[in-house]
């Protein structure tokens, strides 16, 4: 048998306190005597950083035991030591390698993958390096705008590395206008599905330290649900099965942070209880929380999930994540002028005729037609400049003016606290559907200036303990 062919891959659980506190692996196997280690052959065991090596060796001081099955001995290996097992003794459990003539012990792959994520982002932060990120869904950028802001505002920079979509015109949009894009960042136009399995794409953008996503909500809404007459989000064929290929970019490029945003419900799909426990196998811990965009100073009342999955090691808490206190706009101070005989203003005769029928039918659906006064508006979604019958509504000022109008698209973004350059150019149409596709901002502001305040204290700590760190790493 040539000595470098693999025979045996196997997960092998580390026990604590079997002599003195001492870990232990037992290994009771018939391939180990396929391997050469039969009872009573002798070995010896080589401890190196980050691996176990037991080698058959003539006058090796180790023997391998035996235990009776019948008539058959099984081959037993029993370590308890913690000189040869002392770097697994925070391990659950670890890879048990079997190649002829050596059994090799290493650390879960998914472990070593988390310690390399963590040792990556440590080593930018030292250096003073941007923290590298990349954007899938990203639209017109509005929250990777938020989460570059709030990192920056915690003193930690971060640079665009890759943005997608499916669409090219949003990319071209925010190419020319998001200020977070720069020079090197690159445009990807695809399906995610495709991006996953384009090895050169990937080796392009490499590994990054920040991966955030906007995974298309409309099946996982409980309105688009309904409308599609779908019996669970997944069911979408279009979008339902994104999640898997969201979690093979993870993967691919080993981000230390993953910051996820979706409609509430998208917390109950199969999709999410596939993301936050695969997640939690690989090595993150996953925080989750409804953030309120009201409560962060909105005029627009836009609740999103906010997932934070942040590799092990990470002393991060959703729960640190405190809405701003000071005054909440009105909706007149959003309003731009508008002309009292512009042709924006709208009878809408149609839409106060379904909702006399919905009156009628007992259902729910009413115009909303704001006050000036109020300091809190409906959601505004990216179908807006269809005038739908829910969505607000700004009525003329003359109040014997049956007449309304939408919200222009400035107003739109202002409402939503999203900065209007990310819009400059574009017809109304395609604003309001960059705008509401995208996040009302200062609540991701937030999350991000945690992570960042996160981040540097613990550069910081590091730097004050730099020899006790140096030694953990």
């Amino acid at each position: 048998m040539e000595d470098d062919l693999m025979q045996t891959y196997e997960i092998k659980q580390v026990s604590l306190g079997q002599n003195k506190g001492a870990p232990r692996i037992f290994i009771e196997n018939h391939r180990l005597g396929q391997a050469g280690f039969s009872p009573g052959v002798r070995y010896e065991v080589k401890v190196d950083e980050g691996r176990v090596v037991l080698q058959l060796k003539e006058d090796g001081d180790r023997v391998v035991s035996g235990k009776a099955r019948g008539e058959v001995q099984v081959p037993v290996i029993d370590l308890n030591s913690n000189r040869v097992l002392g770097q697994f003794a925070d391990h659950a459990s670890v890879r048990l390698v079997v190649r002829y003539g050596q059994i090799h012990l290493l650390p879960l792959a998914s472990r070593k993958r988390a310690r390399e994520r963590l040792d990556r982002l440590v080593n930018r932060l030292e250096e003073g390096k941007p923290l590298r990120t990349a954007s899938v869904c990203h639209g017109g950028g509005v929250l990777s705008k938020a989460l570059h802001d709030g990192l920056g505002a915690a003193g930690v920079t971060s640079t665009l590395v890759m943005a997608n979509d499916f669409e090219p015109g949003v990319l071209f949009q925010a190419s020319l206008h998001n200020p977070v894009w720069n020079k090197r960042t690159k445009a990807v136009a695809a399906p995610l599905q495709e991006i996953v399995t384009d090895d050169y794409l990937l080796g392009q953008v490499g590994e990054i330290e920040v991966l955030e996503a906007g995974l298309p909500c409309t099946a996982a809404s409980l309105s688009g649900r309904a409308k599609k007459h779908l019996s669970m989000a997944e069911a979408d064929e279009k979008a339902g099965h994104l999640v898997a290929p969201f979690l093979a970019l993870i993967n691919r490029m080993q981000p230390a942070i993953v910051v996820l945003e979706n409609v509430p419900p998208y917390q109950n799909t199969a999709s999410m209880w596939l993301l936050r426990h695969t997640l939690r196998d690989w090595g993150y811990v996953v925080h989750e929380a409804i953030l309120g965009a009201q409560d962060f100073g909105c005029l627009e009342d836009r609740k999103r999930l906010c997932m934070v999955a942040v590799t092990t090691g990470l002393s991060f808490e959703i729960e640190a994540v405190k809405p701003r206190l000071h005054s909440k706009p009105r909706v007149r101070d959003v309003l731009e002028h508008v002309p009292d005989d512009d042709p924006s203003w709208k009878q809408v005769a149609y839409l106060k005729a379904k909702e006399e029928r919905d009156k009628a039918a007992g259902k729910g659906f009413r115009m909303q037609l704001v006050d000036m006064d109020a300091t809190r508006i409906g959601t505004i979604g990216s179908q807006y400049m269809k005038a739908r019958s829910t969505e607000p509504r700004i009525p003329h000022p003359d109040p014997d003016d049956p007449r309304s109008r939408l919200l222009t698209p400035g107003e739109h973004a202002a409402a939503k606290g999203v900065d209007p350059v990310l819009i400059t150019g574009m017809p109304a149409t395609r604003a309001h559907h960059l705008l509401g596709n995208g996040v009302c901002p200062a609540p991701f502001e937030a999350v991000a200036y945690c992570l960042g305040v996160m981040l540097t204290a613990m550069v910081s700590k590091m730097t004050d303990h730099a020899p006790a760190f140096a030694a953990a790493r």
